[in-house]
């Protein structure tokens, strides 16, 4: 028994440096306003853990081709009616089943998004939410590892991200 002891106390002495200190994790409400980069525009969204990936209220979406790559060119209009026209490359198409039931098929990209001071580049889906009241949706591979949800609480923090730097050609 003695030397059980002796050994746990020496493997925490040993890797505890090696742990790392651990992450804030960010308390936020059901509906936060959130920035989208490219456009810079400012959204109310609704975070919804049911929904893996994140979603955008988009119009106008055309698919294209640019350097032997395809892209796609949408346009989105946040509620105080400031609209961008926003260009990326298509990540995939992905199949989503609706509420009710329904099978839809969208085109997904990657979009910068700012949620309080945390900024990433997540999967987003594009599709016409003009039926719902919130033009964005922020999923689980969003919030994962750096928020958990009050669903008592709404705009808990304001976008406060700068403008990410654009990667070197």
């Amino acid at each position: 028994m003695k030397r059980l002891n002796y050994y746990l106390y020496i493997s925490l002495f040993l890797f505890a440096p090696c742990q790392s200190v651990a992450k804030e994790i960010k308390r936020i409400g059901w509906v936060e306003n959130v920035r989208i980069f490219p456009g810079e525009l400012q959204f109310k969204a609704k975070i919804d853990t049911g929904a893996y990936n994140s979603s955008i209220n988009a119009k106008n979406i055309i698919e294209f081709e640019r350097e032997g790559e395809t892209w796609v060119r949408f346009d989105v209009v946040n509620k105080n009616k400031i609209s961008a026209t926003i260009e990326l490359p298509l990540i995939k198409e992905v199949t989503v089943k609706r509420y009710f039931g329904k099978k839809q098929r969208r085109y997904a990209v990657m979009l910068g998004v700012c949620l309080g001071k945390i900024y990433k580049e997540t999967q987003v889906s594009l599709v016409d939410r003009k039926g719902f009241l919130y033009a964005m949706l922020i999923g689980r591979n969003f919030l994962k590892g750096d928020f958990v949800i009050n669903p008592a609480d709404k705009f808990t923090v304001s976008p406060r991200c700068s403008m990410p730097e654009p990667e070197d050609a």
